[in-house]
């Protein structure tokens, strides 16, 4: 019965999540920590933080760690393909369909629809995790760790793969219990 709920929560994020990772992000955290509580918003936010500090696509990042953590190896091959199924599903049944239309004014108008929805997921995940962390850590830390994020990131233009990397030493020094 695991499998199948692992299966489905990867499945539905991502069969929903239109514009790749950062719209699956939300879904998903609605199916692992809301719908099935298998992690805390803050277990799923450090989940993110830590997936996208390494290569490749973070809905499938997300899956195998969330697969693995809840099925074992077999979990993690269950989420993997439930993540790229859609994608595999939708690319094989819809590409001439796309092909024939691609320049029409309803698919142009979809897309403009689409991206400020995704950006509203985004904007309400980043508060939730903001303030989950918050009550976790306190303000301090958190705040710390956000301007000192946002400078590296936006001013000194450093990867985010160092960022990330410098927030998980940060945490580990000044937060390890």
């Amino acid at each position: 019965m695991i499998y199948w709920k692992i299966f489905l929560a990867n499945f539905v994020a991502n069969i929903l999540g239109y514009g790749g990772g950062p719209a699956t992000i939300p879904l998903l955290e609605h199916e692992v920590v809301d719908r099935y509580g298998w992690f805390t918003t803050q277990e799923y936010s450090e989940m993110v933080a830590l997936g996208n500090g390494l290569p490749g696509p973070i809905a499938t990042k997300l899956a195998a760690y969330i697969g693995y953590d809840q099925g074992g190896m077999l979990g993690a091959t269950i989420g993997v393909f439930a993540s790229v199924a859609p994608s595999l599903i939708m690319m094989i049944a819809l590409l001439g369909l796309l092909m024939k239309y691609k320049t029409s004014p309803k698919v142009k108008r979809l897309t403009q629809i689409v991206r400020p929805t995704i950006a509203v997921l985004l904007g309400v995940m980043t508060y939730d995790f903001f303030f989950h962390s918050y009550e976790g850590v306190g303000i301090l830390h958190t705040a710390m760790i956000g301007i000192l994020g946002y400078f590296f990131l936006e001013v000194k233009k450093v990867s985010p793969v160092w960022v990330v990397l410098g927030a998980l030493t940060y945490g580990a020094i000044f937060l390890g219990q």
